[in-house]
C-alpha cells in the first residue's frame, strides 16, 4: 500500500464507525448462537457508541447467513458470527460451500466454547455411558439417536462411534468402521429434536449444555456424559467421556466474531481490541461461566489457528462417517 493509501485507511479507521453496525447470526432466534450474538452485540454497541443490530439469517447449517454476510461491503459495518457448523463442519460436508473459512475471514476473537451433553430418556435401558456402549454392542442396529444435521451434536456422536470402532481403509480411499452401531434419526432443528426426546421417539442425543440443563434438572432427561475434557460446572456429577471410556475425547460447540478478510486492517484491529476487552471483562465472564461456558483464549491469532484446526479435525470425522449435505 502506498503512503497515501495507508494514510487514507488510518483516517477512515479513526472516523469509523459513523453509523449502526450489523451482526449476522446465521441461525434462528432463541438458540445458543442467538444468545451469544445478542450478548456481544449489546456490549459492542456500548463500546463503539453505535447500535449493533442482530440479523438472524438461518439456513444450510449456518452457510446461508454466512454467504449473505460475506456479500456485503467489507467496510467493518457487517460482522459475522462464526462457529463450528458454518466454519468447520460445512467444509467437511461440501468442498464447494462458497467460501474458505481460513482465507475469506479475519477471525477477530472466539466468544465461547461449550460442551455437548449426551442425554437420554429416564425410561431408557441404560443409565451410564458404559451401559449404553454395552447395550449398543449387544444389540447392533437396534439403538438410535436423534440429531440436527451438521450440528456439533451430530458430529460428536459420529466421533464417539468412530472412537469406539475399529476402522480399516477400503479400496475407494475411505474407511470402513465396525463397532458401536447406532442409527441416526434426523430432525429439523433443536426444538423438534428435544420434543422427540421428551416424547420418547428417540432414546438419546447430544444437545448443547444450556438446552440440556433445565431438562435434566427437572428430571425430564438424564445426562450420561459431557464432551468437554473435564466435568462441566452445570453437571458436576456427570462424567466427561474422556475420564474413562475414551481418554482425550472432546467435541465442543463454539462461536466467535469475524469479518470479511477484505475489511481494512485498522478497522479489524479496532474491532478485535474492543471485543477482547469485552470478553475479558468480569461481567462477561460471569454471564458465560454461570451458564457453564468456557471463555477461550482471546484475540485474532488464537482464534484463526483454532478455526484452522477445527476444519481439519471435523473434516476427517465427516469423511469417515460419509455425511453428505442435506
Amino acid at each position: 500500500m502506498s503512503l497515501l493509501g495507508a494514510h487514507s485507511a488510518h483516517a477512515q479507521a479513526s472516523e469509523w464507525p459513523t453509523k449502526p453496525l450489523k451482526l449476522v447470526v446465521p441461525f434462528p432466534p432463541g438458540g445458543t448462537s442467538d444468545f451469544m450474538g445478542r450478548l456481544i452485540a449489546g456490549k459492542l454497541a456500548v463500546a463503539l457508541k453505535q447500535p449493533v443490530n442482530v440479523e438472524n439469517i438461518a439456513g444450510g447449517g449456518g452457510v446461508t447467513g454466512t454467504l449473505k454476510a460475506l456479500s456485503q461491503p467489507a467496510d467493518g459495518y457487517t460482522l459475522i458470527q462464526s462457529g463450528i457448523g458454518q466454519n468447520a463442519v460445512a467444509h467437511g460436508m461440501d468442498a464447494q460451500v462458497g467460501y474458505d473459512s481460513i482465507k475469506d475471514f479475519t477471525h477477530l476473537t472466539q466468544v465461547h466454547s461449550g460442551a455437548n451433553v449426551l442425554v437420554a430418556s429416564p425410561k431408557s435401558p441404560f443409565k451410564t455411558l458404559a451401559e449404553l456402549i454395552a447395550y449398543g454392542k449387544a444389540n447392533p442396529g437396534k439403538l438410535s439417536y436423534g440429531f440436527t444435521h451438521a450440528s456439533s451434536g451430530h458430529v460428536a456422536m459420529e466421533l464417539l462411534k468412530q472412537s469406539l470402532s475399529v476402522c480399516l481403509g477400503n479400496a475407494q480411499g475411505g474407511r470402513d468402521c465396525k463397532g458401536l452401531s447406532i442409527v441416526g434419526v434426523p430432525y429439523k432443528g433443536g426444538g423438534p429434536l428435544v420434543a422427540a426426546l421428551l416424547e420418547g421417539q428417540v432414546p438419546m442425543a447430544f444437545i448443547n449444555q444450556d438446552s440440556a440443563y433445565p431438562l435434566v434438572k427437572e428430571g425430564k432427561l438424564q445426562a450420561l456424559a459431557v464432551t468437554s475434557t473435564s466435568r462441566n460446572s452445570l453437571f458436576p456429577n456427570v462424567p466427561a467421556i474422556s475420564e474413562k471410556e475414551i481418554p482425550g475425547f472432546v467435541a465442543m460447540s463454539w462461536s466467535g466474531i469475524s469479518v470479511s478478510s477484505k475489511t481494512p486492517a485498522p478497522i479489524a484491529a479496532r474491532l478485535e481490541a474492543e471485543l477482547v476487552k469485552i470478553m475479558q471483562s468480569p461481567d462477561t465472564r460471569q454471564q458465560l461461566e454461570s451458564k457453564g461456558f468456557v471463555i477461550p483464549d482471546q484475540g485474532s491469532h488464537s482464534y484463526a489457528n483454532f478455526v484452522d484446526r477445527e476444519v481439519s479435525r471435523w473434516g476427517r470425522v465427516i469423511r469417515i462417517a460419509g455425511i453428505k449435505p442435506e
